[in-house]
């Protein structure tokens, strides 16, 4: 039998702190919690900003 790999895997949303936009979607590996790194969130490109803003894990 093949293993599933998508299993651990969950979709969320990054929201600007800022303008509060979500600019990216990305899969983070759910199985054994959250990452401490990925709850403080990650300095990303904001578009209608046009600077680097932080931003944090948005689930829907």
């Amino acid at each position: 039998m093949a293993k599933k790999k998508g299993a651990a895997r969950e979709y969320v949303w990054l929201q600007c702190s800022e303008s509060g936009d979500l600019n990216y979607r990305t899969s983070i590996n759910v199985k054994g919690g959250i990452d401490e790194k990925i709850k403080s969130g990650f300095m990303k490109f904001s578009p209608r900003l046009r600077k680097h803003t932080l931003h944090k894990v948005k689930r829907k």
